[in-house]
C-alpha cells in the first residue's frame, strides 16, 4: 500500500465522478474521509467531515474532484494546506492548472494535477481501460502512485502542472471531431430506408481503419516534411469537399459540422500546400 497514514485519504466533491473514486478506494480497503458542498449522500463506509477544514486536516492526501477551477479555489480558500498533498482531478485548462499549482504551493501544500480519461462507470472496473493523466510534483506522484492506481490506470506526463490538462483536453478535442463526423453521417442517412443500427458497425470499422492516420501526421510534424509518405494529397482531398457539400444539400442536411475543416483544407491548398497531407492544417490552426 501507499505510505498514507492508515491507508487513508480525503476526497472533496461527491458528484458522480467523486463518488465513483471514493467507492473504488473504499472497496480496496482505504479509509476515505469525504466532504461535499451539498447534502448528497456519501458512499457507504466513508467518513463524512463536517467542514472542508476538517476533511483536509484528516489526511495528508487530499483528492479534489469538483465542478471547475473556481470551485476548487473557493473550496480551499482559507483552509490550512500546510503539509497536505493536493491531487486535483477537476477538469481545467493547462493555464488554470499551472496557476492552481502556484496557489497551492504558496499555501504550503504539494500539488499534482490530473485529467481523468474515463466516465464514472469505468472507475474501479477491471479492464475498463480507464486511466488518469497526472502532472506536477514528481515526488508527490511517486509517494502516492499506488493509491492513485486504485481507481484507474496512471499515466504521469511530467513536472509541468499543466500537462495533464493539456493531454486531457487535446484527446477530448479529437473525440469531439469524431463525434461531429458521426453526427453528420447519421444525419445523411436519416431520411432514407437505412437502419442506423446496421450502419453503426460500418462507421466504427471505418473510423478505426482511419485512426492510424494520426501516426503519419505525427511523423510529418516531427520531420517538418508534410509531403513525405502522402498517398492522397490535400489538393485531391479538397476537390471532394464539393461532393460532400452537394450530398448534404441533397439529403437536407446542414454541412456546418464539416465546413470549418473543409475551409481550412481549401485555404491551405490556395497557399500552396496542395502536395501536402492535411498536416498543414495544424499550422493554420496555430496561426
Amino acid at each position: 500500500m501507499s505510505d498514507n497514514k492508515n491507508n487513508a485519504l480525503t476526497v472533496l466533491g461527491l458528484g458522480d465522478m467523486g463518488s465513483a473514486l471514493t467507492r473504488s478506494w473504499l472497496a480496496a480497503g482505504y479509509t476515505v474521509t469525504v466532504w461535499n458542498r451539498s447534502s448528497r449522500r456519501a458512499p457507504e463506509g466513508a467518513v463524512v467531515a463536517a467542514t472542508v477544514a476538517d476533511a483536509v486536516t484528516a489526511n495528508t492526501l487530499v483528492v479534489v474532484c469538483l465542478l471547475d477551477d473556481a470551485s476548487v479555489r473557493a473550496t480551499l480558500d482559507g483552509v490550512d494546506l500546510t503539509g497536505r498533498d493536493i491531487v486535483n482531478l477537476t477538469t481545467s485548462t493547462p493555464a488554470e492548472a499551472r496557476a492552481l499549482a502556484e496557489w497551492i504551493t504558496a499555501r504550503g501544500g504539494g500539488f499534482l494535477d490530473g485529467g481523468i480519461m474515463a466516465v464514472p462507470s469505468m472507475i474501479g472496473a477491471p479492464d475498463s481501460g480507464a486511466y488518469v493523466f497526472y502532472s506536477g510534483s514528481a515526488q508527490l506522484h511517486e509517494t502516492h502512485a499506488e493509491t492513485l492506481a486504485v481507481p484507474a490506470g496512471v499515466n504521469y506526463v511530467g513536472t509541468d502542472a499543466g500537462f495533464a490538462a493539456l493531454y486531457d483536453i487535446a484527446l477530448l478535442s479529437a473525440m469531439w471531431g469524431m463525434f461531429a463526423g458521426a453526427a453528420h453521417a447519421f444525419a445523411l442517412i436519416g431520411g432514407e430506408d437505412i437502419s442506423p443500427i446496421e450502419f453503426a458497425p460500418l462507421m466504427v470499422a471505418y473510423q478505426q481503419a482511419m485512426a492510424g492516420y494520426a501516426y503519419g501526421t505525427a511523423a510529418q510534424l516531427a520531420s517538418g516534411d508534410y509531403t513525405k509518405g502522402v498517398e492522397s494529397n490535400l489538393a485531391m482531398m479538397a476537390t471532394t469537399n464539393d461532393t460532400l457539400r452537394r450530398t448534404a444539400l441533397e439529403q437536407g442536411v446542414s454541412p456546418e459540422l464539416l465546413e470549418p475543416f473543409m475551409k481550412l483544407m481549401e485555404r491551405r491548398v490556395a497557399e500552396g500546400g496542395g502536395n501536402e497531407s492535411t498536416t498543414g492544417v495544424v499550422d493554420l490552426l496555430r496561426g
